[in-house]
């Protein structure tokens, strides 16, 4: 090693100073910035975004003008509501070979039923045949329900004859032998000046002479059933049709999309279910408070669609939705909400709303001053869904639904 090399490696090492302009310093600057850059980015496109989609939605047209409804808090479901899946017991009869059948009748072990195609069928020895169509096709989706038609609530006459309630026409009398229609009460009638637009369930007496009816709104069709519950519109009527004199009268105005219909066993009053308030109301035909109306029952834990006679004397009541407590409740939740509902309707279909409601049959037994006695539940909608109505016969409950492709028929002997 020369003398040279030798003090290159004596030389003492400077240490480093880091200035303002170090590349360490650099790089925390270049952090920062692509942290501003980031958070200026992003802020700007979420205000480019939310503030036309603002402007959007204020300008944008709301389909329904909602009322506030105030609900109370749901009934605890314990006790006899206590959730249970007995209604999972329950088999599907004709599945994939109708749909929507709503509400189910029989004369002997022949069932009757209505579809969502606008049919009145007969169910005998297993085979289904067509037998009347009050509508006209096409029959396909929600769109074509006002020309084809859709039989909701049906009852048999004193003379085996079916009495059917359609949406849009109105009430007929069916032959079930020869599928003849009669006229009774037609929708292009208004009745007391007031428009029939959802004519939905109907109850008749023995004797055939007088039929109770109701009509779910003036303003509101079937197909649009989702406006008529959200909007809280309170237009529904009770209506009697004398089939002597052929006079139709009103009996409740002001009703929130009255649906189910029941003479009780004698023939002393009509219930008559609330669906949008989630109770039972009662209206007395005859004896001393002729002509009044009260509560039957209040607040229950779910909105009811059809009511029928059970056996014990009491009635059936299938529940459309329910109200969990506890557990979180669309309905409720959005009952004094009218802008979120505003809101909901300026962006949202109908249908595509109601796949936010979760599934959940539910059918419960009243006894005859209305407290509950049992309960079926089927969480989720696993065997059946969309429960309409239940109709007893024969030791059977047999499960309507306003959508589902089957009717469903649960053992009572062995729930």
């Amino acid at each position: 090693m020369n003398e040279a090399e030798g003090l290159r490696q004596r030389r003492p090492l400077r240490p480093q100073v880091i200035t303002e302009d170090s590349p360490a310093q650099e790089a925390k600057q270049g952090s920062t910035y692509s942290s501003k850059v980031f958070r200026v980015t992003f802020l700007t496109l979420a205000v480019s975004v939310a503030v036309p989609l603002l402007g959007v939605t204020v300008l944008l047209d709301c389909p329904i003008d909602p009322q506030p409804i105030s609900l109370k808090e749901p009934p605890l479901m314990t006790g006899v509501l206590e959730p249970n899946t007995k209604l999972r017991k329950a088999e599907r009869l004709w599945e994939n070979q109708l749909v929507g059948p709503e509400s189910i009748v029989n004369i002997g072990d022949v069932l009757f039923t209505g579809t969502a195609d606008g049919k009145i069928i007969k169910i005998e020895d297993g085979e289904i045949q067509t037998i009347a169509r009050i509508g006209h096709g096409p029959c396909g989706g929600r769109e074509d329900e006002p020309t084809c038609g859709r039989p909701l609530g049906m009852r048999v006459g004193p003379n085996n004859t079916l009495f059917v309630a359609d949406a849009y026409y109105g009430l007929y009398e069916v032959d079930p032998d020869t599928g003849e229609t009669k006229t009774l009460v037609s929708t292009k009638t208004p009745i007391e000046g007031q428009k029939l637009s959802f004519v939905n369930d109907l109850t008749v007496t023995r004797d055939g002479k007088k039929i109770y009816f109701t009509d779910s709104s003036s303003k509101w069709q079937r197909q649009d059933y989702l406006f008529l519950v959200m909007e809280g519109t309170d237009d529904g009527r009770l209506l009697e049709y004398d089939t002597v004199t052929k006079e139709v009268k009103v009996l409740m105005v002001g009703l929130r999309f009255p649906n189910g219909v029941q003479l009780s066993p004698a023939e002393d009053f009509v219930l008559v279910q609330e669906t949008t308030m989630a109770r039972i109301r009662r209206y007395y035909v005859s004896g001393l408070m002729k002509g009044g109306a009260d509560m039957f029952v209040e607040n229950m834990p779910g909105l009811p669609d059809n009511i029928r006679l059970s056996s014990s004397g009491g009635y059936w009541v299938a529940m459309v939705a329910v109200r969990p407590n506890p557990g979180f409740s669309l309905l409720d939740f959005l009952s004094e909400k009218t802008w979120i509902k505003r809101m909901i309707f300026k962006l949202l279909s109908q249908e595509t709303v109601t796949k936010f409601v979760p599934k959940y049959s539910l059918v419960v037994e009243l006894s005859e001053t209305g407290s509950y006695k049992r309960s079926f539940h089927d969480p989720n909608g696993v065997t059946v869904a969309y429960v309409s109505e239940a109709h007893e016969h024969n030791g059977h409950l047999y499960l309507g639904s306003f959508r589902s492709p089957y009717i469903g028929r649960l053992d009572l002997q062995h729930v």
